[in-house]
């Protein structure tokens, strides 16, 4: 067989056959394979026909039809199944040849596979992919890192396939060496993680505090969407409240309050552990998915604990009006702690990740795709080392400015005895981040003298480390000091 396609793809669940018909839509030859090889023929005889795409019945098959240096996506679950199709691969390819994994895989996998795989010659792609089935059929935004040199014969295909915005710019560059694209794809799936559990709060306290309707609260979503709040989260929530069931009764009430998860955010809340990095509202927004799976116990809760019947009788328009204040300002917490830990993660591993770019890539395809992420992108250009993004002139002067309300629907809620986890966390590190002193001179005193840890002085310089013996019954002997 005479090699023709350009790129193979193993996987045909929902991504991988949009993947595949996106590439084929731009000109690319595709050759497709899966363990369940009826589901080739069902693809090619179905969605695919009458396309170019190659259906293989065979790993070798497939390998056989690739040009080369050959590049196949492994669009398969996550975890051992990727390991297990590389060794497959690996005794089919030649030295140069190229493995991009599109799943959604823990960046330290990506950065293994990377170096085993550069053992052999071979080189890695660890490609992550935001924007679901749509995204995936018509334009994802694509984080790719990996192998450097495999990225010149890959860039032209990911780059057509990507998401385009208003300037034609595509929704993909290359991330960072080792497992940067899957890390940035991680952080990406926090940051929903965050924004979802923010518009969720957000409609719990029109629903339940000011008793709105689904129509009126789907009203409310549009307008913020049509201002500094759009994003595609609030576009498709304003969709969601409208949605009717079979018998015309809203959907949406009849879905069970209880969250699904994937563990994206939940890696992204243990690296920020790992790091030291507070990711406070990501964290949140991971454990109030947690307590959401906890139906039957929360709802013996209620009733043994009493549930509280909120009713907000002040001004609603104006209520409404501080909520979208309180919504902006924990989003931009949100990406300001996301960026923390991409810096943090950054500088320990020597990836150089281009922060404002990353933004860039964020603009269209994926979830969290906002009209702010420009905003983002223009804080870096201003200060490529700027180490906060409330730290820039625009972000601090927009937090400044939504404060007021911000903290009066925070204090609402906790009146009404409705949970903002999200909302409330993301105030809490507001006001930590800007205080000039904490409560953390107490915490140091308190490890001294139950555990002779040391503390540092104000009146001595950063690094000398000292000892009280507060009981008298102690000694001068520390413990040794390690930071977590």
């Amino acid at each position: 067989m005479t090699p023709t396609a350009d790129i193979g793809i193993i996987g045909l669940a929902v991504m991988g056959q949009n993947l595949a018909l996106n590439m084929d839509d731009h000109g690319f030859t595709v050759a497709v394979f899966n363990r369940t090889v009826e589901k080739v023929d069902h693809f090619l005889a179905n969605e695919a026909q009458g396309t170019n795409i190659i259906a293989a019945h065979s790993l070798e098959e497939l390998i056989g039809a690739l040009k080369k240096p050959r590049r196949v996506m492994l669009m398969v679950k996550a975890g051992p199944p990727v390991d297990g199709m590389i060794e497959k691969l690996t005794p089919l390819m030649e030295p140069g040849d190229i493995i991009i994994d599109g799943g959604n895989s823990h960046y330290p996998d990506s950065t293994r596979r990377t170096q085993e795989l550069a053992e052999r010659g071979l080189l890695f792609i660890g490609a992550g992919v935001s924007g679901g089935e749509i995204g995936a059929r018509y334009g994802p935004s694509i984080m790719p890192g990996g192998s450097p040199e495999a990225w010149p014969y890959v860039k032209p295909i990911f780059q057509a396939i990507a998401a385009k915005v208003a300037d034609g710019s595509p929704c993909c560059d290359w991330v960072g060496e080792q497992g940067a694209g899957h890390f940035v794809k991680m952080v990406h799936n926090g940051i929903e993680y965050g924004d979802m559990q923010l518009v969720s709060e957000a409609y719990d306290l029109m629903r339940h505090a000011l008793r709105m309707s689904l129509e009126d609260i789907s009203e409310v979503f549009s307008v913020w969407n049509a201002g500094q709040l759009n994003s595609y989260l609030l576009e498709i929530t304003a969709d969601i409240l409208r949605f009717k069931d079979e018998d015309g009764a809203p959907l949406l009430d009849k879905i069970l309050d209880a969250a699904g998860q994937k563990g994206t955010g939940k890696w992204a809340a243990v690296a920020a552990l790992d790091y030291g990095i507070p990711l406070t509202l990501i964290g949140e927004a991971v454990f109030a998915r947690d307590l959401s799976a906890l139906k039957a116990e929360r709802v013996a809760a209620s009733a043994e604990l009493g549930s509280p019947v909120p009713f907000f009788e002040g001004d609603q328009a104006a209520f409404v009006d501080e909520l979208g204040h309180a919504l902006y300002a924990s989003k931009i917490v949100s990406y300001a702690q996301g960026y923390m830990l991409m810096q943090a993660v950054s500088q320990e591993l020597g990836w150089n990740l281009a922060y404002g770019d990353i933004a860039l890539m964020w603009r269209g395809g994926c979830i969290i795709r906002a009209a702010f992420l420009d905003d983002i992108k223009a804080a870096f250009d201003r200060k490529p080392g700027l180490v906060n993004l409330l730290l820039d002139p625009f972000f601090g002067s927009q937090m400044r400015e939504v404060a007021p309300g911000w903290r009066r629907v925070v204090a609402a809620a906790v009146s009404l005895g409705i949970p903002l986890p999200a909302m409330s966390t993301a105030l809490a590190f507001f006001d930590g981040y800007r205080s000039e002193r904490l409560p953390a001179n107490l915490l140091q005193a308190q490890r001294d003298y139950f555990g002779a840890h040391t503390y540092e002085r104000l009146d001595r310089p950063r690094g000398e480390f000292f000892h009280t013996n507060w009981t008298g019954q102690g000694g001068d002997v520390t413990a040794g000091s390690y930071n977590a």
